[in-house]
């Protein structure tokens, strides 16, 4: 497991890679994607499984929301996204965290809590990359260049909107909402589960009664827990059955950067539309 500062990942990966040691990441896993191409290259030529850490992934609750998602008969087709992850950093972590270092974690809450929407939005279009990204105006940046609060809106070639705000300026957020055809999906702690064994969502509809409806999604172990245990058997199928590595995960992982930095490119271009490129690796 590699929780180092984002500037000190490709440096630390290769070198764990070169070991043979499978790697558990700590989000955002690069600085641009042109970097994770690099880290990814090294996991894959020393033959050891890459995993990013957005925990929220291995929550069985993440698994019941993705099949409401894809029923057509009570969802419909999606339409809407909108996610937003913010807390309030305070004096000392404004001044002293690594996350809003420049040389350390240049993305700063774009990387830390804005990875997390991102991901979300993206697990809610399975993985459909948007076509071009169009950064918020008045980010706010500190005197380092990092930046403390931003926000974006995704646009797809099939009419799918998407937005997203992210921020260590404001109380604690977390919200997730997808908008349907036939129905909406919310939820107010999508990345952390307000309780350690249960998680629930929030499903409205005009088409059934109640009109609001609570899912209740029990868990045996923290998604923390159920994280590593993926890993690990990644892992034990690898060294005990010969396994390749998984390529899903590196692919989620690039799928994600890859919307990060055009967001980011879009801030820094003074808020023009920036086309998300897919790398070649992930081509849908």
């Amino acid at each position: 497991y590699i929780p180092l500062p984002t500037s000190l990942h490709r440096r630390w990966v290769t070198a764990a890679a070169e070991k043979g040691k499978h790697v558990l990441l700590e989000k955002p896993v690069a600085l641009s994607a042109a970097e994770l191409e690099e880290i990814v290259a090294a996991c894959e030529a020393n033959g050891v499984q890459f995993m990013d850490a957005t925990m929220w992934m291995h929550h069985p609750r993440t698994t019941g929301m993705r099949a409401f998602l894809s029923d057509g008969e009570r969802f419909g087709q999606l339409k809407v996204i909108h996610s937003t992850f913010t807390f309030a950093g305070g004096p000392d972590f404004l001044t002293n965290n690594i996350r809003v270092k420049a040389d350390l974690d240049s993305l700063g809450a774009l990387g830390d809590v804005g990875w997390y929407c991102i991901r979300a939005i993206l697990w809610a279009t399975d993985y459909e990359l948007p076509k071009t990204v169009l950064a918020s105006r008045e980010p706010v940046i500190n005197e380092s260049g990092v930046i403390l609060s931003c926000g974006s809106t995704l646009y797809w070639q099939d009419g799918k909107v998407a937005t997203f705000h992210c921020s260590f300026l404001t109380s604690v957020v977390q919200d997730l909402t997808a908008l349907g055809t036939k129905a909406s999906l919310r939820l107010h702690d999508f990345a952390v589960p307000f309780q350690e064994n249960s998680a629930s969502f929030h499903v409205t509809s005009q088409f059934s009664s109640p009109l609001v409806s609570e899912h209740n999604v029990i868990n045996d172990l923290p998604q923390e827990a159920l994280m590593v245990k993926e890993f690990a058997c990644l892992v034990a199928s690898i060294k005990g059955n010969g396994s390749k590595p998984d390529k899903k995960w590196p692919t989620l992982s690039m799928k994600t950067q890859v919307v990060l930095d055009a967001v980011k490119a879009s801030i820094d271009s003074g808020f023009e539309p920036v086309e998300v490129v897919s790398p070649l690796f992930c081509t849908t």
